[in-house]
Parts: structure tokens; C-alpha cells; sequence
């Protein structure tokens, strides 16, 4: 793997993180319109939709193919990835309303935690000493995030349901990286059109209704970036740089997300939010610098 390879990849990471941002500030406000299933749900179909969109431009122009297509090999890494993208924007949202959403952001970091170590525990990667110390400032900032009232250490159920969220996409990137050498406008059109349709039926089976139409498009468009072009060149960032390390330069993202969330909602952060602010920080600091390790060809 070549230094340009690697900054490529880095580049890619960090654009994938730009455009995800936009996601916890718009959804919040979204959900005021939309019940947080069918959001979970257009928000996908939006991805999609988008990527469809593309896909028809390249066959039209009928560009060049040179990417890999999916094959049965591959079917239990997607069917997963299809289940756990259903799974965890549910989540996600469920837990937008009741917590702010800049404190959804900075929770979203805790993906870093969960990819690295499913990676190690299930799928072999290695993890270094920084990327440890990492781990542990973004948990600490993660605590404190989760903690409504810190003198009675009074837990946010909020705050769960985005660590669950978390929890399923770390699992999904590295589902993800497992097919990431395929091509990614064929694996961001699955993700977004059965997971978006998967989630839009749960919300209809369990009741929900829409009042207003045109917020249905809001959330297709928000769902195209934040969702579609984000896992687009994400999946090309993790070919390059494997699923730890491409996690550790998107948590970027939340940072970005928190600082759209302040300017939109005006919100004033508590002491507690600065002094999480810093740990993950620095937590993310430290998962950034960490030097990509990457196994030989056999």
C-alpha cells in the first residue's frame, strides 16, 4: 500500500465524515414531521434512490465498468449489512428525540469503539497501543455524554439508543469491509433500497403515519447525502485504509455534526458537554494518528 493510497484513502474518509454530519442536526428537525421509523426508512430510500440515479447516468454514458460485482460468496456479508443498516438508523432517531443533537453526535464516535473491536474480536484486526488509549478517552466522553444529572449519575435512555446504533453500524463496517472490494454504487443501491424499504415497512406495521408529504422529500434528500454519497466513499475509504482505521478519520463527522447543531438549534453547552468534548478530542486524536496496519496477501 503506497502513501498515496493511504492519503487517498484518508481524503475519502474525511469527505464521507463531512457529508454524514449533516445527518443528527437535519433528522432532528425532521422528526418533528416524520415518526423516527419511516425517517430511518426515507432516509435510505434516499441513498438509493440517489445512487440509482447515478448508476442509470453511468450505463446511460455507458462508462467504463471496472469494478467487481457482488457474488454469492458474499451474500451472508450482505444480507447483514442490509439487516444491521435497518437496525441501527432506527435506533438512531429513537434516540434524537429525546436527547440534543449535539450530544448524538459526539455519542455517534463511539462507532470507532465498536468497529475496532468487533474487528479484533471477530475478525482479526489488529489493534495498537494508541489506538487503545484512543478507545479508552472516546469511551470516558461517552460516559459522560450518557449521564443526565452527573450528581445523581442518572442515565439517558437516549443516549442508549444511539450507543445501540453504534453498536450495529460497528458491526456493519466490517460486514462492509468485507465487500468493500466490490463496487460501492452497488452496495450503497442495497443498502439504501431494501434497508430504507425494510425500515418503511416496520413503520407502517407498528403504525406510523405521515402528515406531511413534502417532508418525505427533505428526508430523501438528506438521506441521499448523509447516507447514500457518505457510504459511497466510505466503502471506497475502507478499501485503502481497512474498517479501524477509516472509522477512526470519520469521527471527524461528529464534530462537525455538533457545530451544525449549535448554529441551528442555538443550544448552550452544559460544563459536563466540554469537558466530554475534550476527551473525544483527543480520543479521536489519537485514533487518527494511529498508523494503519495492513495483512500481507497470502
Amino acid at each position: 500500500m503506497s502513501q498515496k493510497d493511504i492519503q487517498k484513502g484518508i481524503f475519502l474518509a474525511i469527505l464521507a465524515a463531512a457529508l454524514y454530519a449533516i445527518n443528527a442536526p437535519f433528522s432532528k428537525l425532521l422528526l418533528e414531521y416524520i415518526p423516527p421509523t419511516l425517517t430511518a426508512g426515507f432516509l435510505y430510500l434516499g441513498a438509493g434512490l440517489g445512487m440509482g440515479i447515478i448508476a442509470l447516468v453511468r450505463k446511460i454514458k455507458k462508462a467504463e465498468q471496472q469494478e467487481s460485482r457482488l457474488t454469492k460468496a458474499e451474500l451472508p456479508y450482505t444480507l447483514a449489512m442490509i439487516v444491521l443498516d435497518i437496525a441501527a438508523p432506527i435506533f438512531l432517531l429513537l434516540g434524537l428525540k429525546s436527547i440534543t443533537a449535539a450530544n448524538a453526535s459526539l455519542l455517534n464516535n463511539f462507532e470507532i469503539v465498536a468497529t475496532a473491536l468487533i474487528g479484533l474480536m471477530i475478525f482479526k484486526e489488529k489493534i495498537s497501543a494508541r489506538l487503545w488509549v484512543g478507545i479508552a478517552f472516546i469511551v470516558g466522553s461517552c460516559a459522560l455524554l450518557s449521564v443526565e444529572d452527573v450528581s445523581a449519575l442518572r442515565f439517558s435512555y437516549g443516549s442508549l439508543f444511539i450507543l445501540l446504533a453504534c453498536i450495529c453500524w460497528g458491526f456493519e463496517n466490517n460486514c462492509t469491509r468485507k465487500i468493500s472490494s466490490k463496487d460501492p454504487l452497488q452496495i450503497v443501491l442495497l443498502k439504501g433500497i431494501f434497508s430504507g424499504l425494510g425500515s418503511v415497512v416496520i413503520g407502517l406495521c407498528i403504525g406510523e403515519k405521515l402528515s406531511n408529504v413534502w417532508s418525505v422529500f427533505a428526508v430523501l434528500g438528506v438521506g441521499f447525502v448523509a447516507y447514500g454519497l457518505s457510504i459511497f466513499f466510505y466503502v471506497y475509504a475502507q478499501r485503502l485504509l481497512g474498517a479501524a482505521r477509516t472509522s477512526a478519520y470519520y469521527a471527524v463527522s461528529p464534530f462537525i455534526g455538533a457545530l451544525l447543531s449549535f448554529c441551528i438549534f442555538r443550544g448552550i453547552p452544559t460544563v459536563t458537554y466540554f469537558f466530554a468534548f475534550v476527551l473525544m478530542i483527543i480520543g479521536a486524536w489519537l485514533c487518527a494518528k494511529d498508523e494503519p496496519v495492513f495483512k500481507k496477501k497470502k
